[in-house]
């Protein structure tokens, strides 16, 4: 019954993307095409922190690949790596079983009449560290209301540039923004108060509780492990539901979820498997049809609180 800024018939399915939605990382594909040592890559990234702290410079664990993507390109080895190759290689990229499908079969459970007389939705979005362009040309893109993740720039702004001419395409050459694992938080609020659908909105904008597109507890928030604690944090502190999810195949990742569990920061966890009918597919259905049965009821008492009943007889 909101007539505020926004009617708040939103629920939201946040995933992670890289050993959520994909059993790989999803720059997997970049490499082969490049023939480039995909395991030397990332060795060479994670000596990246101790390296540049010699020279006193403080690189963050989780971003710092973007820049020695960059280094490879400058080097040759990955002459030609354009935005538009980036999307190209997202369609190589593999994904989980019941990926896409588990997107159009969740939003269906709204179809019922019930939720559609208060014209609730569902919508689905990809928090990530991985690249946004190869997020796009990837399968699951048609299915997402939004992306967050990193951006490169190809050839950037010159000195005193005219704003009405557009960039040249060409390589990549810089880095136009990214996420680690604690700015991920920002996407959450940035869906929370509509800001990807309102240009006039900013995440530090004061927006009232009750006036917020997406509350967060009308969220639930999947990805695979401890690197996505600060947001399975913010999302069970705001009533929101936290879910894990683990590669069948490794009893590593298993024994992780469980004990992100066990010291409740997530609400459960599942297999990596979304088809219908598993463990993981019957948990989001359940919470998905929970959180819109007592937004339902909300509006019912919400409605119930604004009618004034008229005298009956005795």
């Amino acid at each position: 019954m909101s007539k505020g800024l926004f009617a708040q018939n939103i629920i939201a399915v946040i995933w992670d993307f890289d050993k959520t939605l994909s059993p790989h990382y999803m720059q997997t594909p970049l490499f082969q095409h490049y023939n480039v040592d995909e395991s030397q890559f990332w060795k060479e990234v994670q000596a990246l922190p101790a390296y540049y702290k010699k020279a006193g410079i403080t690189v963050h664990q989780d971003t710092c690949y973007l820049g020695h993507l960059l280094t490879y390109v400058r080097a040759g080895i990955m002459k030609g790596l354009s935005n538009a190759l980036l999307r190209e290689m997202g369609k190589k990229i593999d994904f989980y079983p019941g990926i896409p499908d588990i997107f159009d079969r969740l939003k269906k459970i709204l179809d019922s009449q019930k939720y559609q007389e208060i014209d609730l939705h569902l919508e689905h979005y990809v928090v990530s560290t991985g690249l946004a362009e190869m997020i796009r040309g990837s399968v699951v893109a048609e299915h997402l209301s939004g992306i967050w993740a990193s951006e490169f720039i190809e050839t950037p702004a010159a000195p005193a540039f005219n704003p009405d001419t557009s960039p040249e395409p060409g390589e990549i050459t810089q880095l136009a923004g990214c996420l680690d694992n604690t700015t991920k938080t920002r996407a959450i609020f940035e869906i929370n108060k509509g800001v990807n659908k309102k240009e006039n909105i900013s995440v530090n904008d004061t927006i009232p509780e009750s006036e917020r597109r997406v509350p967060i507890k009308n969220m639930i928030y999947i990805a695979d492990g401890p690197s996505d604690v600060p947001s399975f944090s913010v999302i069970c502190k705001h009533g929101g539901k936290a879910f894990a999810v683990y590669d069948t195949d490794s009893t590593a990742r298993f024994s992780q979820v469980d004990d992100l569990q066990r010291s409740g920061r997530v609400d459960s966890y599942g297999p990596a498997d979304y088809r219908e009918g598993g463990h993981t597919d019957m948990w989001l259905k359940k919470y998905i049809t929970a959180i819109a049965d007592r937004i339902v009821d909300e509006r019912r008492q919400a409605l119930e609180k604004q009618i004034g009943k008229g005298p009956q007889h005795l």
